[in-house]
């Protein structure tokens, strides 16, 4: 008979990104994540795998924090918009993973049930195949891509930095010359986060709407 575990995948989970939030993922090694569990390190292998499950564990645990939402499984637009939004929700909180999120390919299944999620929305348009996989790269890529560009895109303040420092730094670097730059840098500072992603999503969602017909009719000639 096995002995019984003495962690939790939840106390894994929030072990570990409470070393990661606070000082970044090279911060997170077996020796770290044994001391925050008040174990040995030799112990932690019996969860986890070296350095590929520790990043995996990380993967993992963000995804867990994504709230399942309320889908209707009636008008598919409603549903990418909730599940893209609740993904969104979830990655932003540890901006110190979104870059592993983005390189590393995960088999969890807590991910795996949050794509398939996705997948079952973005499939209620009519989508199949290779228009069913685009569909899906152009959502997942926009969220993580927004979440991204919110602690490291040109708009993104440095740590402890003041919306009127930013402004003033950007206006330094345009020196008139560059006036889009300075239009949305006046919008964009300090901006507001949930406003942009929801206005960036009504455009990913228009142009599926857009192109579900030309999607189908595709599929149709296919078959």
């Amino acid at each position: 008979m096995p002995a019984p575990r003495k962690f939790t995948e939840a106390q894994l989970h929030e072990a570990a990104l409470a070393i990661v939030d606070r000082d970044g993922l090279p911060a997170l090694t077996m020796r770290r994540l044994a001391e925050a569990l008040g174990t040995g390190a030799m112990t932690l292998y019996n969860y986890v795998e070296g350095r590929d499950g520790l990043e995996a564990l990380l993967v993992a645990a963000v995804m867990a924090e994504m709230v399942p939402p309320a889908t209707t499984g009636e008008d598919w637009s409603d549903d990418v918009r909730a599940i893209a939004t609740a993904m969104w929700q979830a990655v932003r909180r540890h901006p110190n993973v979104i870059p592993l999120i983005l390189n590393r390919r995960s088999d969890d299944v807590t991910t795996l049930q949050a794509v398939e999620g996705l997948l079952a929305a973005l499939a209620q348009s009519g989508r199949t195949g290779f228009d069913l996989l685009a569909a899906f790269r152009l959502v997942s890529g926009f969220v993580t891509g927004f979440a991204l560009s919110e602690v490291t895109g040109l708009l993104a303040r440095t740590p402890g930095g003041t919306a009127p420092e930013l402004q003033a730094r950007l206006a330094a670097l345009t020196q008139g010359r560059l006036a889009r730059l300075a239009e949305i840098a006046a919008v964009g500072v300090p901006g507001n986060p949930e406003r942009e992603f929801q206005a960036g999503l009504e455009i990913v969602i228009a142009g599926l709407k857009a192109t579900t017909e030309v999607s189908v009719t595709r599929r149709r000639r296919s078959t």
